[in-house]
């Protein structure tokens, strides 16, 4: 009988999108379209994509010929496996959206709900300049960033600076500071290729960590400067450090927007920029403007709303000549004028407004915000921000949860942890991504969910399901989920996470044999890697020992010896070197290729639950590349038995678990 062995990649977001199934026919493909020089080029693509679902659904082969066209500039250009696998999903998104359907591929639904910024192929001269403004405003005396600053927004230096991965790297530090140790980031004006895609990599994986979406970006679309790709980069990036005051934790005076505890925990739940409208209109109901905003779009293009609201937060700069101008144009200049007495920012120029740009004037309106947000609390309502007060550990348990969650490519956002999963829904999803198969969709309800039974329903699937993966869930039932006990949610997204990272470890370490990996088998992989060349060992995920960043360093050094400049390394004997070298050990792992969430307080208080995902992420790494390596020495005359079974494993499992979804009752409106 025939066994498969793993077929695997370096990103773990673009593993995440296809089965086995799917990769072994897809390399078989890839392999099938080699020229005579061996090699395979975009434009040997469209006779064998042409023959794939779904472009044979709804393109001819001069269709998908056209779209590649459309899409790169270089049609010579040599394509690796995980280059091939990112065209593929370009297209694939492009063929759902000519279909015309809300209905996404069961492997792509995260590519294809994500934002318009990363999706689309031209860019707006526009957001360029605002955003070239912003990082010479931001960036400017940066050390070594100034000798190329200011950039010219009229030409295309923004994407020629961001080519080295520096300029990305640093903008994530101004939006989340701390997030990469600037010592691992590469700086010089010359850099080879092999360091510009370990900036390129740091770059990804730390925007990932505060939230990014960088779905169908590679290193390799950072290192041409592809201008959709970055632009889209660089507005998530941007929107993330202007949307940082909008939260209550930061900003509790808007718990004055509410008016109980149950309002006060749909805010919570609310993505920024929805607080960021629900402020707006709680300020223009103020002023006496009958209309509500409900979008950065259309509903500010005739300028009235901003007038208002200007006029509210900022009655010393008051005027009423900004409602009585007739001109959508006229008003808007007088508003940008009027903004600029709050040193606000020009995000917008008149024509952003009149037009509607919604980045742009997402980021003008998070401007006036930070600002001036106009809000006082009183001690009644004091309470509500109190609410969402939690313990350091635990808050920074929910975000490394919830980064994790979001890179996964589940259609949902999770905005907040603990009430995000209360219905259900997401763990479903997540679970269906980790356990293809496992989730029973026509038993379950999508939000949004007037029933609460409903939601109990969803959390007792996500319970059954845990316990047939061998969750430990003793005495935890749906309705635990659903009241929002922290400490059981808690310890069920670790599992999952967990369960995450050991199936990963499990099909590389056995090519498919089925052997488990536990905690141990990790701890001894660590403990041999590092007593090759290294002096520390660790008696387990606790070793209060660990705390000092030595053994990481040594560990990372093992599987890359020249990852780690042992220059820049502490002793570790005080909390302040030890805290160096945890910012440190962090930023290098990313720059390595580990996708990782955890924060240096994890490290320096050796949390045992985050040490055991960061070592067996470099675990994951390190047996990934010898993984890749026999794969790519395997003889092709195997390909074809490896494309015979996976077609029928794939004909096996077509009619079942890729159109039970589809059939899930999708809204409980009963």
């Amino acid at each position: 009988m025939s066994t498969f062995e793993g077929v695997f990649v370096n990103d773990q977001w673009l593993q995440s999108q296809f089965t086995q199934v799917e990769l072994r026919k897809l390399r078989t493909r890839f392999i099938s379209a080699r020229n005579e020089a061996g090699t395979v080029t975009i434009q040997d693509l469209p006779p064998v994509l042409a023959k794939l679902k779904p472009f044979n659904e709804v393109a001819t082969q001069d269709d998908v010929n056209r779209m590649l066209t459309d899409s790169y500039s270089n049609l010579d250009k040599d394509l690796d496996f995980e280059a091939f696998l990112r065209v593929y999903l370009n297209l694939q998104s492009r063929a759902s959206a000519k279909m015309g359907t809300s209905k996404t591929f069961r492997t792509t639904s995260s590519f294809v709900k994500s934002s318009a910024t990363t999706l689309r192929h031209s860019i707006s001269e526009t957001e360029k300049a605002s955003y070239v403004s912003h990082i010479n405003n931001y960036l400017g005396e940066d050390k070594f960033l100034k000798q190329f600053l200011p950039l010219d927004p009229a030409t295309n230096a923004l994407f020629d600076l961001a080519k080295d991965g520096v300029l990305l790297c640093k903008l994530i530090n101004i939006a989340v500071p701390g997030t990469i140790d600037e010592r691992a980031i590469n700086t010089k004006k010359l850099l080879n290729p092999w360091e510009r895609n370990e900036n390129h990599t740091l770059c990804l994986n730390s925007a990932k960590a505060i939230g990014c979406t960088v779905v169908n970006i590679g290193t390799q679309d950072l290192a041409e400067g592809r201008p959709h790709l970055l632009l889209g980069l660089i507005s998530q990036i941007i929107k993330i450090q202007l949307l940082s005051y909008v939260d209550l934790k930061k900003t509790p005076e808007l718990a004055a927007m509410v008016e109980d505890s149950k309002e006060a925990e749909e805010l919570m739940g609310l993505a920024p920029e929805k607080v960021l409208l629900k402020w707006m209109n709680f300020q223009l109901k103020k002023a006496g403007y009958k209309k509500e905003v409900t979008n950065f779009s259309s509903d500010l293009k005739d300028g009235e709303a901003y007038a208002h609201l200007l006029n509210v937060l900022a009655p010393e700069h008051g005027t009423t000549k900004t409602l009585e101008t007739k001109d959508p144009t006229e008003r808007a200049n007088l508003i940008l004028e009027q903004a600029e007495k709050l040193d606000c920012k020009r995000y917008v120029t008149s024509k952003d407004i009149v037009e509607g740009s919604t980045n742009l004037n997402l980021a003008f309106v998070a401007q006036i915000f930070q600002h001036r947000n106009g809000l006082t609390i009183d001690k009644t309502k004091s309470s509500f921000a109190e609410m969402i007060t939690d313990d350091e550990s635990t808050s920074r348990e929910e975000r490394c949860f919830r980064m994790w969650i979001n890179s996964l490519g589940v259609e949902t956002h999770v905005n907040n942890v603990w009430e995000d999963v209360r219905n259900g829904w997401v763990l479903l999803e997540v679970l269906d991504k980790l356990a293809p198969g496992s989730v029973m969709w026509k038993q379950a309800t999508k939000p949004p969910i007037k029933m609460p039974f409903r939601k109990v329903e969803n959390c007792n699937q996500v319970i059954r399901i845990g316990k047939e993966l061998n969750f430990s869930l003793v005495n935890v039932a749906g309705a635990d989920i659903v009241s929002g006990n922290k400490k059981l949610i808690i310890a069920f997204l670790w599992q999952l996470m967990r369960f995450s990272m050991l199936q990963l470890l499990k099909n590389l370490r056995t090519h498919g044999q089925g052997k488990e990996i536990t905690d141990a088998d990790i701890l001894q992989w660590a403990n041999m890697k590092v007593k090759q060349s290294g002096k520390t060992q660790m008696e387990s995920f606790k070793d209060k020992r660990l705390s000092n960043g030595i053994f990481f360093l040594e560990l990372l050094s093992a599987v890359d010896k020249r990852v780690v400049n042992w220059g820049l390394v502490t002793k570790g004997e005080n909390e302040e070197d030890k805290k160096l070298n945890a910012t440190y050990i962090i930023s290098v792992a990313r720059k390595l290729g580990c996708s990782i969430f955890l924060l240096p307080e994890d490290i320096l208080e050796v949390n045992p639950k985050m040490i055991l995902i960061l070592t067996a992420s470099i675990m994951y790494w390190s047996l990934l590349q010898k993984a890749k390596t026999e794969e790519e020495d395997r003889p092709p005359a195997e390909e074809e038995v490896v494309e015979g079974n996976a077609a029928m494993e794939e004909a096996a499992s077509e009619d079942g678990v890729n159109q039970e979804k589809e059939e899930t009752v999708e809204n409980d409106n009963e």
